[in-house]
């Protein structure tokens, strides 16, 4: 792992709706991604983390806008691109070939219909409009062989796969123009934990191959601490605490990583009773002054109500 950036988001905003109705579902979110690097986001339901991929990769669905911020891209050639300048030409062009989106969900995402070898190669065909039939095709099973799945079921439709089978093409897909940066949001929700370690393993050891970065959403922190080698923690659109994955297992400093990691076993060494966290997550239309942890938080006192403390980062943000 490199500790040059491929990819920094510095102060990004981002509302659902406009004027006095919209909601601030990212308040000034700074992160960066170092290459080569697994970057886990975790944090639970309605913290921003899917908002975050998504407006890195403006797919953001209506009525989500940008209202601020940069988010930078750094190619191998050092040059540098800024992704929210982009034309919706430029989009199509840069997305998938320079950073790609496993999206939630992403196994009921195939087409029916459609071959496994018609969907591959669909994506080559139109990014890569040069390329031969028997080149997209070569290309499709080396994918498939990429993520552990035989070349004969190239031929298969998405019903005659398991739903692990079904998210490693998924992968497969996201892989087939060699990014630098790939975005799984919560890969392997709906899987069994066996399939989970499989495909999570699996692709560990295609960074280890290949090269490219990866940003991994999921709520699911104790699968983070086990594969990622930093971890940043978001809660109410904000993240509040970003540390190599050792350390935060650790010795989590922000009272909300803290409690987060406490809601599951031990990974090893003694048991420990599991507390969780009190209260529910903020309302992101009636936010909670200061802190907005700070109405669940145990060590919270006076000041916490009134000032929205910076985040606990082991990285510079300038």
């Amino acid at each position: 792992m490199s500790e040059s950036p491929v990819l920094e988001v510095r102060d990004l905003h981002v509302d659902y709706g406009l004027g006095d109705g919209a909601v601030r579902a990212l308040s000034g979110v700074d992160l960066t991604l170092r290459r080569g690097e697994i970057l886990g986001l975790a944090g639970e339901s309605g913290s921003g983390k899917s908002t975050l991929a998504y407006g890195i990769t403006r797919l953001l669905p209506p009525p989500g806008v940008i209202t601020g911020g940069e988010v930078r891209y750094h190619a191998r050639d050092g040059s540098v691109t800024e992704i929210l300048d982009l034309t919706d030409h430029e989009l199509r062009t840069f997305r998938w070939q320079e950073i790609s989106l496993v999206f939630q969900g992403a196994m009921n995402s195939l087409n029916p219909v459609l071959s496994i070898r018609g969907q591959l190669t669909d994506v080559l065909a139109a990014h890569r409009p040069g390329m031969s039939r028997a080149a997209r095709t070569d290309r499709a099973v080396e994918l498939l062989k990429l993520v552990g799945i035989p070349a004969d079921r190239l031929s298969g439709h998405p019903h005659q796969l398991s739903g692990g089978m079904r998210q490693r093409v998924m992968i497969a897909m996201a892989l087939a123009l060699d990014p630098e940066i790939v975005i799984l949001d919560e890969p392997t929700t709906a899987l069994d934990v066996v399939m989970q370690r499989q495909i999570l393993t699996r692709l560990a050891e295609l960074r280890e191959h290949l090269g490219f970065s990866v940003v991994f959403i999921t709520h699911d922190l104790s699968l983070l601490v086990e594969f990622s080698d930093r971890i940043a923690i978001m809660y109410g659109g904000r993240i509040v605490e970003q540390a190599p994955a050792r350390d935060l297992y650790r010795e989590a400093h922000h009272p909300y990583s803290h409690g987060l990691l406490h809601s599951f076993p031990a990974l090893h060494g003694p048991r420990r009773e599991l507390t969780g966290i009190p209260g529910s997550p903020p309302d992101l239309r009636a936010m909670p002054s200061g802190c907005a942890f700070h109405p669940r938080c145990p060590r919270a006192f006076e000041p916490c109500a009134r000032e929205i403390p910076r985040p606990v980062s082991d990285t510079p943000l300038a």
